[in-house]
């Protein structure tokens, strides 16, 4: 017979064990876990920016899992950048963003120098319009009406007094052909150039003074776009709006140039003297979506649109190394 004292001490022996057992596989399981975590931090690519742009961004939805392989440096693309515009006798400020595919990055060629906007200042302009359309508070049905101080030179010559077209139609002319007076009509409509700046302050820009005196940056465009283009100006109402009246428009010879025929590039050019600008985004790129944009000062006509596309294209190269 085992007495009691003797059973009690057998089942604290038996209860001691027990937790023993309990305590090692706990330890074992959280061990694990923890080289688990450790794991994949050691994966994961540290994100980096370029001054005054956005970076590190997280994968756009619908792109792939799991660890990223390190992103390409950005070396030999600045090369590539400084030698063209240096063959081409320009200068110029390169800025460019990347959207989609794993640890997305931005970077930038002289992206704070200060150029002649010329029509870019479309950009913000119509961006402003399309969230004002998406919001309800303005229609694309809306007519505005053609004053003498609204003239420019510029592809559309039927203005005249008691003229007036739907907010849409102005929209489109904008877009398609960049034409002056249209825009100054909807300028005027939306409040002037101080809430043209307003607004475009309100979506990234930083060192513009946009439509007067009209001077801009490739980092600002650059900034404009990725504010448009990641739904935080009207979101997917305003861009359906938005991206028609700046798709396969009358001037394709920069950036779309560049990249492959078919290559969906919404964008907004600007001209004037030697002055060749051009703001793009790229929906589908190697590695998903890119904003560029860049800013050029140099001999103008044939020339300025050529370093454009052959920067464009170099910029395609590289995004297809990610």
């Amino acid at each position: 017979m085992i007495s009691d004292v003797s059973k009690a001490g057998l089942v604290a022996a038996l209860t001691g064990v027990l937790f023993l057992a309990a305590g090692f596989w706990a330890g074992l399981s959280v061990s694990r876990n923890e080289r688990g975590v450790s794991a994949q931090n050691a994966g994961a690519a540290e994100p980096a920016s370029t001054p005054g742009l956005p970076g590190g961004q997280a994968p756009a939805p619908g792109s792939s899992a799991g660890q990223a392989k390190p992103h390409p440096s950005f070396d030999g693309l600045r090369q590539a950048v400084q030698q063209l515009l240096q063959d081409a006798g320009a200068s110029g400020g390169v800025s460019m963003i990347e959207l989609g595919g794993h640890t997305p990055r931005s970077w930038s060629y002289q992206g704070d120098l200060q150029f002649v906007a010329a029509s870019t200042y479309k950009l913000p302009l119509l961006m402003e319009d399309a969230q004002d359309v998406a919001s309800g508070h303005v229609h694309g049905t809306d007519l505005l009406c053609y004053q003498d101080g609204d003239w420019e030179d510029g592809y559309y010559t039927d203005y005249q007094d008691g003229v007036c077209l739907s907010r849409a139609q102005l929209g489109n002319r904008i877009g398609q052909a960049s034409d002056n007076t249209a825009a100054h009509i909807l300028v005027r409509y939306d409040g002037g150039g101080s809430s043209l700046n307003s607004f475009a302050r309100a979506h990234g820009s930083r060192d513009s003074a946009f439509y007067d005196p009209n001077t801009t940056t490739s980092n600002d465009l650059a900034r404009l776009w990725a504010n448009e283009a990641n739904g935080r100006a009207g979101g997917r109402q305003a861009q359906q709006y938005l991206y028609p009246m700046l798709t396969n428009t009358a001037y394709e010879g920069g950036i779309p140039a560049g990249v492959p025929n078919k290559t969906t590039v919404v964008h907004k050019i600007g001209i004037v003297g030697g002055f060749v600008n051009d703001a793009a985004l790229i929906q589908r790129g190697p590695a998903g979506a890119y904003v560029l944009a860049i800013c050029t000062e140099g001999q103008g006509g044939d020339a300025g649109w050529t370093v454009l596309a052959d920067i464009s294209r170099a910029v395609w190269q590289f995004e297809a190394t990610r």
